[in-house]
């Protein structure tokens, strides 16, 4: 069985990760126009959602490790096309870590 110790790299990008869309999410609300933010505020917490739920369950050595772990790579890497289509430094910021964490995830789905 995997443990914490297999999954370390990968669960802390995803704890960043989730950091980051909540930052973002934040933020976001903030904005002027926040109905123009509203796709990326979703799909920002979306993110921290499976995020912290792929951490949660790689911590545990959990039997469906690999496959959350590709299905967060795939939200991520959503969050990240959403993100990176804003000018906000938040987003941008944002948009970078999802990428890593999507990179990290794959390897460890594969």
């Amino acid at each position: 069985m995997k443990n914490y110790h297999y999954y370390k790299t990968c669960i802390d990008a995803c704890l960043q990760c989730a950091a980051v869309c909540n930052h973002c999410a934040s933020a976001c609300t903030m904005e002027n126009d926040v109905q123009m933010m509203a796709t990326c505020i979703k799909l920002d917490m979306e993110c921290a959602a499976f995020c912290y739920a792929a951490a949660q369950v790689m911590s545990l050595g959990g039997s469906k490790a690999k496959a959350l772990c590709a299905l967060c790579a795939d939200m991520c890497e959503q969050c990240a096309a959403e993100c990176g289509k804003h000018e906000k430094e938040h987003c941008r910021h944002c948009a970078e870590v999802c990428e890593a964490c999507a990179k990290e995830c794959r390897s460890m789905a594969a």
